[in-house]
């Protein structure tokens, strides 16, 4: 059993930013997905094993960046910019490939989940 523990969301205006930080109890392929009120889950962005690789979803790139601490067994998702249609839980997730990917059906343990708001 993986142990996720997900920190860093909170509450902040346009145009701001927060780093989003979940510890992982090994290393391993992770991603970051979102659920808004309402929507289905969505991939955000999601980082290979040894870090090698990343993938993003559209409405993200450039805006939000995936990195990993190996050391730590940490991912993080720095977010800039940020616009109220970011606003959504976060999860983070441990795959059960080495690589990166955008399905969530490639992911085995998900954490609880933190909430981001960001206010217009």
């Amino acid at each position: 059993q993986v142990q996720l523990a997900e920190s860093g969301g909170g509450l902040v205006q346009a145009g701001d930013s927060l780093r989003l930080s979940c510890v992982a109890s090994g290393r391993y392929a992770m991603g970051w997905f979102r659920q808004a009120p309402g929507r289905e889950r969505e991939f955000v962005a999601a980082i290979s094993w040894n870090g090698g690789n990343t993938a993003y979803a559209d409405s993200v790139v450039g805006r939000f960046a995936i990195s990993k601490d190996n050391a730590k067994n940490t991912v993080y998702l720095q977010m800039n910019r940020l616009k109220p249609e970011d606003t959504a839980v976060y999860f983070c997730a441990v795959s059960d490939s080495p690589v990166a990917l955008k399905s969530s059906l490639a992911y085995r343990y998900w954490g609880q989940g933190t909430q981001v708001t960001v206010s217009s």
